[in-house]
């Protein structure tokens, strides 16, 4: 029986596609760094083994699955390379997992992993899916019609994608490492919408989407009147967002979910006009969304003493703007304080104004020194950079996250892509004292 060995287990759509194969019945193994990572706990739960890299972990028999981070020459891709073993990159082998199925690929700057949770959610309440999820989750299904998955830009590995349909929530300029500028981003997403079989659900909201042409049918959704699948008379609470859904002017239905913010408004309208699409019954839809409990690291909360403590993922202005304002929607009467961890040197260099402009929106800034990524660990850019932009900031360390306990009331968002967790652990250690 073919062992599937994972060379880099723990990232997030490695550790997600593990668990979709294991559940498949697949005999699944992989290795990674020993430092600790959120996505192995679901790995662990499966049973699933986690070993220190080292090249005596490839063993003949293996088909290997190598992760995009890791470069031909690891140890572990060379011993397989010597012992003669099929080797395949996750988004290749992703690729072709999907062709089984009838695929969904979620894409966009923002928005990919809470839509494609959603649309996961809503999609398994009518018939079986398999799923692959940003935040490290993924499910198998042996019986699954549909197969559900985020498709990411960075570096064009979408690709390597064929999908039957696609969700394009938005496009925006990031990865400055890799993309030159919009123009650059935008003909990724172009080439992308050239692969797609069946139709592509996009924002028509947004200004590059609606340049984007395709051989199949595109279906615009968004708040304006032109959209194909249009959201009206939205009414925000502290419970959630309320709205009716009108199909090309006609009234369709009223939908009710328990998030906050217009992006969950536009994640859930792309969901919907798939699933009209695919004409999944009205009423399930609407029953899915309104019991969906979100994704991991995407406004993530914990209710400590009189504080609102949020763990969310968001490292771009446009996610944390968004993540401010849902904050703002459910807790209108308390302070926002944000604790940002700004993610690579070069995404910071680039866009250092609207990182200010955006954690403005927040009553008090913390900001931790910028995480450096596998691809960049230093930079001249220093967190001190950021701090003379942001009007109420300091600078904070992670054994001096007690100071946070002053504010009394307040809504605490610990916000970032690198380790950010590790001070909001500091922190909980430090009111358990």
């Amino acid at each position: 029986m073919t062992i599937y060995h994972f060379v880099g287990i723990k990232g997030s759509g490695m550790s997600a596609l593990a668990q979709i194969l294991h559940d498949m019945n697949y005999h699944v193994q992989g290795s990674d760094v020993d430092k600790h990572f959120f996505t192995q706990q679901a790995l662990e739960q499966s049973g699933i083994k986690i070993l220190p890299f080292q090249k005596e972990n490839i063993q003949p028999g293996m088909t290997i699955i190598a992760g995009n981070a890791f470069p031909d020459t690891h140890e572990e891709i060379v011993e397989a390379m010597r012992l003669g073993l099929p080797i395949v990159r996750y988004h290749r082998f992703l690729g072709d997992f999907m062709e089984n199925f009838t695929s969904v690929a979620v894409t966009g700057a923002h928005g990919k992993t809470s839509t494609t949770g959603l649309l996961a959610h809503v999609m398994s309440g009518a018939k079986p899916t398999s799923f692959l999820i940003g935040d490290g989750t993924g499910k198998g299904d042996r019986d699954a019609e549909y197969f559900a998955f985020e498709a990411c830009e960075y570096r064009r590995h979408f690709l390597s994608y064929f999908p039957d349909y696609a969700i394009m929530t938005n496009i925006d300029f990031d990865h400055p490492d890799y993309f030159a500028h919009i123009d650059d981003v935008f003909s990724a997403f172009q080439e992308m919408s050239w692969q797609v079989k069946k139709g592509i659900f996009a924002c028509g909201d947004d200004e590059q989407l609606q340049k984007i042409q395709a051989k199949v049918p595109v279906v615009f959704y968004g708040f304006g009147e032109e959209n194909d699948f249009q959201a009206r008379n939205v009414v925000k609470s502290t419970e959630g967002t309320t709205f009716d859904v009108f199909v090309r002017n006609t009234y369709y239905e009223t939908f009710e979910i328990p998030t906050y913010g217009n992006h969950n408004v536009l994640n859930s309208l792309a969901v919907i006009a798939l699933c009209h699409y695919e004409a999944i019954d009205t009423e399930v839809i609407a029953r899915q969304l309104s019991t969906f409990g979100g994704v991991k690291r995407r406004f993530s909360e914990k209710v400590i003493g009189s504080q609102v403590v949020i763990d969310d993922y968001a490292h771009h202005p446009t996610e944390i703007k968004a993540t401010i304002e849902a904050a703002r929607q459910k807790y209108p009467d308390r302070d926002i304080i944000a604790v940002f961890q700004p993610h690579t040197f070069t995404r910071t260099q680039t866009f250092l104004n609207e990182f200010a402009e955006s954690l403005n929106k927040a009553d008090k800034v913390y900001l931790c020194e910028i995480f450096g990524s596998a691809r960049e660990n230093h930079g001249k850019l220093s967190i001190e950079d950021l701090q003379a932009k942001i009007a109420h900031s300091e600078i904070i360390k992670e054994e001096e996250t007690g100071s946070l306990r002053k504010h009394e009331n307040s809504v605490i968002i610990f916000m970032g892509a690198g380790d950010i967790q590790k001070f909001q652990s500091a922190y909980e250690k430090q009111l358990q004292l």
